[in-house]
């Protein structure tokens, strides 16, 4: 197997995914049939500065530069052999924020990632303006906030991208946006695929009168679908990615997608009527729909598929922190008793419990928030657990309810598209530390959203995978769809476990959701009351 792999890798018939998360950058290599051969990856840290939460330029090369040398080294040391020939390279990005440069291509400003809020009044008069909802992390929300703000450096913009679309620019020489990340830079025209013409106006019409020097489509990249030729590395590029000299150039580039759009990739999850929820310290739901909301919704984000499908996005800011607090301790109860339970065996045997719980969870209710949800406006993190006297206090109940939490907030979020919208939903794919132990998240989720949810073991891959796959779908498609594409040559045959819903877990957990939503006013009211 390995000198198959090192003929592989010699003959450059592979495809490597890089995709910048907020905390670990993650570089994976795929030979032809989409299989991880080797891996790298770098932590990092992004930076409070003036502010913004920021990374520098600096920490950007340098951490690309060793997580790609580690990858390298891990090919050297499985098959030895240096990595000169790659088959195509996808870069992938924590999607959003704003970075912004002059006609000398220099920088404007540190760069703002998406964890900034401070561009929530304009996201909120864009939402207005434009009719359809502008999450304050969007592209468009931050360079209207630095117009409204009367930012000096607006008036030198020639360029804005993203963390993945500036990383591809520099090593390709193309300014350019695979189109689920671009839906997050400025609302998409979906029959058209480029940017929405009708809110283009809108904006120009909206900053006419700070008379810039430049209409907002003119600084924006150039959209691209999946398997479009989306440049090739440069001389300058190679050796910019690999400083030791020994990547060779030339090799062809995948459009650059955000992370939502590789999440999707890594979980077969870009068709109309599925979708994939990733569930660990926040949680969020992706479900690809097959046409427009009738209205704008502030708890639903719109992007797209790689290929430009529309995307109803769900984003919570908790899910399994609170959970984990638990779980801890329950574990220094066990120590005190002298009882060694590992982590794994004491979250399967309390997970395993919560499966005996009453359907509504006896009464009990509980409220994950260590951070503030928008979805449900609570302002601060005030977690919570509640019960009335008469509620069926019980080690099953409680874990159950807890359970049920992490997801009820994404409940709230995704009812408004499969109830109040109609959406229908045939299959959706769970991936995320909450579906670790066996059945048990995956059947509250199914429960949740009263929809089938599978959990495949490659998901666990992540982002950096999916960004691979689409390289390869560069070099490799055959006229066939990316939908196709990866049925055929990606996921046939994959080991994967679907559960469909307990129509008794469901009346269930309405209930719990109904007890759940009625509650909200008690732990808004901890926010002012607990300071």
């Amino acid at each position: 197997m390995a000198s198959n792999v090192k003929e592989l890798v010699e003959n450059g018939k592979t495809a490597l995914g890089i995709e910048f998360g907020s905390t670990r950058i993650k570089a994976i290599l795929v030979d032809e049939n989409n299989t991880p051969i080797a891996s790298g990856a770098h932590d990092w840290e992004n930076r409070y500065d003036n502010g913004i939460w920021t990374y520098t330029l600096e920490d950007i090369w340098t951490g690309v530069q060793d997580c790609y040398a580690k990858m390298a080294a891990d090919v050297k040391a499985k098959y030895g052999v240096t990595l000169t020939k790659i088959g195509a390279i996808g870069f992938s990005a924590m999607m959003h924020g704003y970075m912004v440069f002059d006609k000398e291509d220099k920088l404007l400003v540190p760069f703002r990632t998406w964890r900034n809020n401070n561009a929530a009044p304009a996201a909120e008069k864009l939402t207005e303006e434009f009719n359809y909802h502008i999450p304050a992390r969007w592209s468009i929300a931050h360079l209207y906030q630095a117009i409204l703000n009367g930012e000096e450096h607006v008036k030198d913009i020639a360029f804005q991208t993203t963390l993945e679309g500036y990383i591809h620019w520099m090593l390709t020489g193309k300014k350019v946006l695979g189109i689920g990340e671009a839906s997050g830079m400025f609302p998409i025209d979906i029959e058209t695929k480029q940017y929405h013409p009708a809110m283009i106006k809108k904006f120009n019409d909206l900053v006419a009168p700070y008379q810039l020097p430049f209409k907002v489509e003119d600084i924006l990249p150039e959209i691209l679908l999946a398997g479009d030729d989306a440049g090739k590395l440069t001389e300058e590029g190679a050796k910019r990615l690999d400083p030791t000299g020994n990547l060779q150039a030339g090799v062809p580039l995948a459009p650059p997608e955000g992370d939502a759009g590789t999440g999707m990739i890594a979980t077969n999850a870009i068709k109309p009527r599925t979708g994939n929820v990733s569930a660990g310290t926040s949680v969020f739901a992706m479900i690809v729909l097959e046409k427009e909301l009738s209205k704008a919704y502030p708890e639903i984000d719109l992007v797209t598929t790689p290929v430009g499908d529309l995307v109803g996005m769900v984003h919570c800011n908790n899910c399994t922190s609170d959970i984990n607090a638990w779980v801890g301790l329950f574990g220094e109860f066990a120590k005190l008793a002298g009882v060694q339970i590992s982590k794994p065996a004491l979250y399967d045997m309390l997970y395993f419990e919560a499966e005996k719980g009453e359907k509504d969870c006896g009464g009990l209710l509980a409220y994950n928030y260590v951070s503030n949800e928008h979805i449900t406006k609570v302002d601060e993190g005030r977690p919570m657990f509640v019960r009335t006297s008469e509620g069926r206090f019980n080690l099953a109940n409680v874990m159950r309810a807890n359970l049920y939490a992490s997801m009820s907030a994404l409940k709230v979020g995704c009812d408004i598209m499969l109830k109040e919208e109609g959406v229908k939903l045939d299959a959706i794919t769970g991936h995320g530390g909450l579906f670790k132990t066996e059945r048990v998240g995956q059947s509250f989720l199914a429960a949740a959203i009263n929809a089938p949810v599978t959990v495949m073991k490659t998901a666990g891959e992540g982002g950096a995978w999916g960004m691979a796959i689409l390289a390869n779908y560069v070099i490799q498609k055959d006229g066939e769809s990316l939908a196709e594409y990866l049925d055929e040559k990606v996921f046939k045959g994959q080991e994967g476990v679907t559960l469909a819903p307990d129509p008794a877990d469901v009346a269930g957990f309405e209930e719990y959701a109904k007890r759940y939503v009625d509650g909200l006013p008690i732990v808004r009211q901890a926010v002012v009351s607990m300071k």
